[in-house]
């Protein structure tokens, strides 16, 4: 089967790492074995953390790893006047207009610190759906009822059907931020299906997120989204056995292109974290190793 369209999904919210690359290179693996394009979509409502240079980055290092992208910003002029996705509020606010009909939404003032202290794994769990709360309120957030959602299916890279109720880490789900902007879910579901996404391939983290998309998806309409492939890989760890972050400069990509190192030196990295049982050091030997 062929697909026509996936994409590489960054936040520039720091440096990008090996983790990073893994997965955008598992992306041009993918997208060369099955005939899809590949789409660079930006992530970058959260402005708190949003900084120039870390798009920057983004460019510097899809053009390190020699991904082209068929679709997207080429640069940061680029992004910031035509592909931001300040520039697709109307499509976001459309939806949740869909979401305030639905009946399923409630308002929520919940801190992270306050979710914390409720439940020690860091789950929401719907303190807030009571005391109905108005949702104009300031200060609050918008959160999805979650307790009437039925079992929810997709297609997980090649052909096996996955079934499961929305898990307990994604819950009530955020769809808009305190400050009134998109939650992720809902930029990410929206702009999914407003390119026509149908190879999603993300780390095995965000499978809790991928039932709470598909549920949004069914709230507001979307037509293309829940028949999209995906494809969970599994995610890098570091030494210590613990997940990549971007405020750890020695995996960050930039800091390695600094340090000298090549695309056939990353590659014999990643092949080593993934304990290959064969040498990597060209794309085609990754390709081969992962698919």
């Amino acid at each position: 089967m062929n697909y026509n369209l996936t994409r590489i999904a960054p936040t520039p919210s720091g440096f990008l790492h090996l983790g990073n690359a893994y997965s955008f290179l598992m992306s041009k693996a993918l997208a060369e074995k099955l005939g899809a394009k590949i789409l660079l979509r930006i992530d970058d409502l959260d402005r708190e953390r949003y900084r120039s240079e870390y798009v920057e980055d983004i460019f510097e290092t899809l053009d390190f790893l020699e991904i082209p992208v068929d679709l997207g910003p080429k640069n940061l002029k680029e992004f910031e006047s035509e592909w931001s996705q300040i520039h697709r509020m109307p499509q976001y606010e459309i939806a949740l207009e869909k979401i305030r009909g639905s009946g399923l939404v409630f308002s929520c003032d919940c801190s992270r610190k306050k979710i914390q202290e409720l439940n020690p794994q860091g789950y929401y769990l719907g303190y807030c759906l009571d005391r109905r709360m108005k949702l104009d309120k300031p200060e609050t957030a918008w959160r999805i009822n979650t307790l009437e959602s039925d079992f929810l299916k997709y297609v997980e890279y090649p052909k096996q059907t996955v079934t499961s109720l929305i898990p307990d880490e994604t819950a009530f789900y955020l769809v808009r931020k305190k400050d009134r902007v998109p939650a992720y879910h809902l930029s990410s579901v929206v702009d999914d299906e407003y390119f026509g996404v149908d190879l999603i391939i993300r780390g095995k983290d965000l499978l809790p997120s991928t039932f709470a998309q598909l549920d949004l998806a069914r709230i507001i309409g979307s037509e293309k989204f829940p028949k999209a492939t995906f494809l969970h890989h599994p995610l890098l760890k570091g030494p210590k056995k613990e997940k990549l972050s971007k405020s750890d400069g020695a995996t960050s990509i930039q800091y390695l292109r600094k340090e000298g190192k090549k695309l056939e030196d990353v590659l014999e990295i990643l092949g080593q974290m993934v304990s290959s049982p064969n040498p990597i050091r060209t794309f085609e030997e990754f390709k081969t190793s992962i698919l």
